[in-house]
């Protein structure tokens, strides 16, 4: 039996600065892109793996929520303490500077890690850490 990772969630707070970031610095392909009540989902994904995406999600829009939990999300999101995701690329450096160029938040220059990894680290508009390892 195999299992992969099919979709994985990210709030984003602005479309269109979310796109800038991930399609434009990233180099990501826009799979999808569907508005509804006005608001807006995005599906973004490395080019040539189809089998791999990343939904871009308006945040604390479940109806359940309180006004009180809303905002405690958003807050939460702004902070970079909500959501993280973690990326490889076998050429980090490249990516890292790409990153810089496109004027994205970084938070951590390439190092070497004590536990065995390289990586960076950058926030994306809405404040989701994103950790960029150099893939082995």
């Amino acid at each position: 039996m195999n299992i992969s990772i099919h979709y994985a969630f990210l709030p984003h707070t602005d479309a269109d600065a979310a796109l800038g970031f991930y399609r434009d610095a990233l180099g990501f392909e826009v799979r999808n892109d569907v508005g509804y009540d006005g608001l807006r989902w995005l599906t973004v994904g490395p080019a040539g793996q189809p089998e791999t995406s990343i939904v871009l999600h308006p945040p604390a829009t479940d109806p359940g929520l309180t006004d009180a939990e809303r905002q405690t999300i958003l807050e939460l999101i702004a902070k970079g303490s909500y959501a993280a995701l973690t990326l490889a690329s076998d050429d980090l450096e490249a990516v890292f500077d790409r990153l810089v160029a496109a004027g994205a938040d970084v938070v951590q220059e390439p190092m070497d890690q004590p536990y065995g990894v390289r990586d960076c680290a950058f926030r994306d508009p809405a404040g989701n850490l994103l950790r960029i390892n150099q893939a082995a």
